[in-house]
């Protein structure tokens, strides 16, 4: 895998597909974060909301989103973060993760950020700023 300093502006990271969207996703997600509603995990409750059905926490969207820099860590960290919720994620959905580098500044990468479903619909989009540790600028210019 290469190096994010390698990486030019308009290319894209790897994509990234989750597994389809479980209800023990959520249950553990709602564990972990506290985010009880149960429209994540009820779905007589979510129907009452009026929803489909029971509908993944945006926080879990989002979460998921920053595994694209995950096999980065050692470059840096993400330095802000950014997202709009634009589709309720449901149960069984199958989400891919997208990110294009758009912009490169001293030792600051930043990307545009996408998660879609598989219809190709975009459920949440972002822009994340990746700074790199300083050592990481020095070895870029070199």
């Amino acid at each position: 895998m290469a190096k994010l300093t390698h990486y030019s502006v308009g290319e894209q990271l790897q994509d990234i597909e989750l597994a389809p969207v479980t209800r023990l996703d959520l249950i553990q997600y709602a564990g972990a974060s506290g985010d009880f509603n149960p429209i994540h995990t009820v779905d007589q409750e979510a129907e009452k909301a009026g929803l489909p059905g029971v509908i993944a926490h945006g926080m879990w969207t989002m979460g998921n989103l920053a595994k694209l820099f995950t096999p980065y860590y050692e470059e840096g960290f993400i330095e802000d973060y950014s997202v709009r919720f634009k589709e309720m994620v449901q149960l069984h959905e199958r989400l891919t993760l997208k990110a294009q580098l758009t912009k490169k500044h001293s030792n600051k990468l930043y990307f545009d950020a996408a998660a879609v479903n598989q219809a190709q619909k975009e459920v949440i989009k972002g822009r994340i700023v990746f700074r790199l540790y300083e050592w990481q600028e020095e070895v870029s210019r070199l």
